[in-house]
């Protein structure tokens, strides 16, 4: 997207790809409302109960595998899918290892404009809501903001919010086995 719709957050080394999902959902501001994956060098993690899914590629358990075994040094990255229909992909990048006595909490440290919403069709359905949103004098304007239940605010981002949802996670209770 451009501007780039970006996300800082810090996470322990040790949590699972699939915690991990779920801190990247929440700092979007998204709902979990569909599939996901990571990829990196020809491999992919994900839920293996939607195996079915994956077409013909071999997924690995998300809920087995820490973060820190999938990116091992810094400026490493990895892709994150989600929403297969509108293919989000999301480029990781592992940008320092910090030591550390315990394990902290997922925290947002930054970021900077709003998630798209839900289902609105991928990178070009969001350009196209996107020039709609912002033309009031568009005949679909009226639709997508009845569509959103309000006013849309593009370059918005409210980290102190996503940190409040990042802390009400029960993190240790989310490890899907």
């Amino acid at each position: 997207m451009e501007p780039p719709i970006w996300r800082r957050l810090q996470v322990p080394g040790t949590i699972p790809l699939c915690c991990f999902h779920d801190a990247l959902q929440a700092v979007m501001g998204w709902t979990d409302s569909h599939l996901h994956q990571f990829e990196k060098d020809g491999l992919y993690w994900g839920r293996l109960d939607n195996r079915g899914f994956h077409d013909d590629i071999d997924v690995l358990d998300e809920s087995r595998v820490p973060v820190a075994n999938v990116l091992l040094a810094e400026n490493e990255s990895l892709v994150y899918v989600y929403d297969f229909g509108d293919n989000w992909r999301h480029d990781v990048r592992l940008e320092k290892i910090l030591p550390c006595e315990a394990p902290t909490p997922p925290v947002c440290l930054g970021g900077e404009r709003r998630c798209p919403p839900e289902d609105v069709g991928g990178p070009s359905g969001y350009q196209h809501f996107l020039d709609v949103i912002f033309d009031p004098g568009n005949e679909e304007f009226e639709h997508y903001v009845r569509w959103l239940g309000g006013p849309f605010h593009a370059e918005e981002f409210d980290y102190a919010r996503v940190n409040e949802t990042l802390r009400r996670i029960r993190w240790q209770m989310r490890h899907r086995q």
